[in-house]
């Protein structure tokens, strides 16, 4: 139910007499009228989303009700839009109703008969104004936030928020966390929350690239610059242009390369090997590292000017270990995208499961408790769902079995999971799986399960 006593009506009628008599029955039954003696008028006061209906008589000088209509309807075609008729004049309403309006008053109307009719408008405006927000909050969620930064401890809404402001502005960004603590993540926030979201993101692992190489993967080169260069190629700086280029492992980057990349986001040029034309660039430049770049510096392992550089800004992304409230939480997030992604089911946490989750060290991060969320609802049902076991062991086990092992456990916990939906019944099971029942028999034996302890369970 809505508060009547803050919703808006627009009165708009030529007659002093009646804007007077329709205000009055309107504030009796505790809305708020907005009288106006003309649509030109009005339509100057009618603000976007307006929560209120509009009541308005057909004929007047100037603008008359079916203009002001067809104008509303063009700002707003949510707003119901009430006429006044005279008389007798049936043709014009009915052109009204066709035209949008929500209803229709006929000369002379009673009280009970007005507010009766402003009620369900105002109704019916409410349902439409709630729709166009949660729209327009799926929609900022789908396009504009980018990827999640899931949790709810100060810890990481601190994150969120120097996230959000960091991504409205152009400074370049130098991430500091450990292994597997999303540094990823926070770079594609910072580039999908900001004006370059529709330009590459383009990530450069700094560890991974070949010393040989690294050079030309970055900068690009001519054709015939060294053995092999056959052809002109573009690096991933200028594949990045108007983009974000992520350099991950910074502190890998070999010291020789350090001082062309220094020049680069200097000049926010690049020269490709062979060549002595520079090419503008357009790019902000996210940096990540898992150590001290100061400490490195000091110690000759990294370029102290390229550090000063780089560090304008610096995002510190917290280890799991000190922010454990969220672990239950990211959990559970990475087991319904991992049962989305595989077409299982993502199993509830227990308290026990949440004991073991918030018991562990996480050494890995959240790429450890990522990974631990997968394997619970691809292998889980081999343990029974223990959180516990997974972590003891069974990560290094899983890891070390042969391929033919690790496939049984997978059938073993996609029948486990069909014989709990279908509650132990066999001929639903082997149809859902598309197995014969003589197979699915055979396999039951193979893994120990049965089908009777599925229905007790199920049994209330």
């Amino acid at each position: 139910m809505h508060d009547p006593a803050a919703i808006p009506v627009m009165i708009i009628d030529d007659e002093p007499h009646l804007r007077i008599t329709a205000g009055q029955t309107l504030e009796l039954a505790g809305y708020a009228p907005e009288p106006h003696a003309s649509a030109e008028a009005a339509l100057e006061q009618l603000a976007p989303d307006f929560p209120g209906v509009v009541v308005s008589d057909i004929r007047m000088p100037g603008m008359d009700g079916m203009a002001l209509l067809r104008e509303v309807r063009l700002r707003d075609p949510d707003l119901p839009v009430i006429l006044i008729t005279g008389h007798g004049d049936i043709s014009t309403a009915v052109e009204a109703m066709r035209e949008g309006a929500w209803d229709f008053l006929e000369k002379p109307f009673a009280a009970e008969r007005l507010v009766e009719v402003v009620r369900r408008g105002v109704e019916k405006r409410r349902l439409s104004l709630e729709n166009r927000e949660l729209k327009a909050e799926l929609e900022a969620q789908q396009s504009a936030l980018g990827p999640r930064l899931v949790g709810r401890t100060p810890a990481i809404q601190r994150l969120a928020s120097m996230v959000q402001r960091i991504s409205q502005v152009e400074a370049d960004v130098l991430l500091f966390g450990e292994t597997g603590a999303g540094k990823d993540l926070v770079a594609r926030a910072i580039h999908e929350r900001s004006r370059r979201a529709p330009r590459p993101f383009v990530a450069i692992n700094c560890g991974a690239v070949p010393e040989s190489t690294i050079e030309s993967e970055l900068f690009g080169h001519e054709k015939g610059a060294f053995t092999g260069a056959v052809e002109r190629r573009i690096g991933k700086f200028e594949h990045a242009d108007g983009g974000t280029v992520f350099l991950d492992e910074i502190e890998s980057m070999p010291l020789s390369l350090q001082v062309k990349l220094l020049r680069v986001l200097q000049e926010r040029s690049v020269e490709r090997l062979g060549s002595n034309v520079p090419v503008p660039l357009d790019i902000r430049v996210i940096a990540a590292t898992k150590v001290d770049l100061k400490a490195a510096a000091e110690a000759g392992e990294f370029r102290e000017d390229l550090y000063y550089r780089l560090n304008v800004v610096t995002l510190p992304i917290p280890p799991l270990r000190e922010r454990r409230e969220d672990i239950p939480l990211l959990f559970q997030h990475f087991a319904v995208v991992a049962a989305n992604r595989s077409g299982l089911e993502a199993p509830p946490l227990d308290a026990a499961g949440i004991s073991a989750l918030l018991a562990h060290d996480w050494p890995g991060n959240v790429r450890e408790l990522r990974n631990l969320a997968e394997r619970y609802v691809l292998l889980g049902a081999a343990f029974d769902y223990r959180l516990q076991a997974l972590l003891e062991g069974a990560e290094s086990e899983a890891g070390e079995l042969p391929l033919p092992q690790q496939v049984e456990l997978f059938e073993k916990s996609l029948i486990d999971q069909a014989l709990a939906r279908q509650r132990g019944r066999v001929t639903e099971v082997a149809e859902q799986l598309g197995l014969p029942r003589k197979t699915l028999y055979d396999k039951l034996r193979k893994y120990g399960l049965k089908a009777e302890d599925y229905r007790q369970s199920a049994a209330p």
